[in-house]
């Protein structure tokens, strides 16, 4: 029999708090530049902030679906920000860092198992999928607060660029997951309004959502449109340059020159 969660299912795991550690001590190794490169600490820097912000995103749906009814997130550890927890950890939290390393962009990917059968009600259902790109919208929001508020004066140019970097992964996760797409975040907020005759139909369709999304991707008509739209966001939060960020965070390509860029 499943009980409601007690403290120790709401306790921070020392797994979170260790990556959250290694986010601010390579932050501030970004800002001082206290590494001896500081390509290497902006890679430290934006991969843990990735992993920080995937456990925030998995967190929140649990955390809704728990108000919504399914108190069994807390016996699985959902509530613990223990990405070790999650359903598939490899889908979660490794794929999207491969991903990041390859070629910058954030990987959307489901992690907790929510027994939508506990839950009553589709605005419900709506809001619990709806809650993990909501998620990384609030982060983007909050690594570009620097650009968008005009308080860059003073900030050295690495740690801007790797926030621009960081705001870019949370952009790209938020449009990946509200896509309409069977498997992805998006179709879970649409179909709890769905007829159950669509949902059986689409159903079989789910675990090659993502797959069919990253070959369309590949069109390369498709994908400029998405990075047009994606760079159109983030100017409109007042990133003019990702990129320089993604050259930092390859540190094994080198550092790039510093007479070159400039915040």
């Amino acid at each position: 029999m499943t009980t409601a969660p007690t403290r120790r299912d709401r306790r921070i795991s020392p797994v979170f708090l260790g990556i959250a550690a290694v986010t601010a001590v390579s932050g501030w190794a970004v800002w001082t530049e206290f590494s001896a490169s500081t390509g290497f600490a902006v890679f430290l820097f934006v991969t843990s902030a990735w992993v920080v912000s995937l456990c925030l995103h998995e967190y929140a749906h649990a955390r809704t679906a728990l108000h919504g009814g399914d108190i069994s997130v807390g016996a699985r550890g959902y509530l613990t920000l223990n990405p070790l927890k999650y359903t598939h950890p490899l889908l979660s939290i490794v794929l999207p860092v491969i991903f990041v390393v390859m070629g910058g962009i954030g990987l959307p990917g489901g992690a907790v198992y929510i027994e939508r059968g506990r839950v009553r009600g589709r605005w419900k259902h709506s809001l619990i999928s709806a809650a993990g790109p909501l998620t990384n919208v609030l982060f983007a929001l909050v690594c570009t607060a620097p650009f968008w508020l005009g308080a860059t004066d003073g900030v050295p140019g690495p740690f801007l660029y790797a926030l621009g970097f960081l705001a870019l992964l949370q952009v790209t996760a938020a449009i990946l997951n509200f896509l309409p797409v069977p498997g992805l975040d998006g179709y879970g907020v649409i179909e709890p309004w769905l007829s159950s005759k669509v949902r059986r139909q689409v159903e079989p369709l789910a675990p090659f959502g993502l797959l069919l999304v990253f070959a369309l991707l590949w069109i390369p008509e498709v994908g400029g449109a998405f990075f047009d739209a994606v760079d159109a966001v983030l100017r409109g939060l007042g990133v003019d340059d990702w990129r320089t960020g993604l050259e930092y965070y390859r540190f094994w390509d080198g550092d790039p020159d510093p007479a070159r860029v400039s915040p």
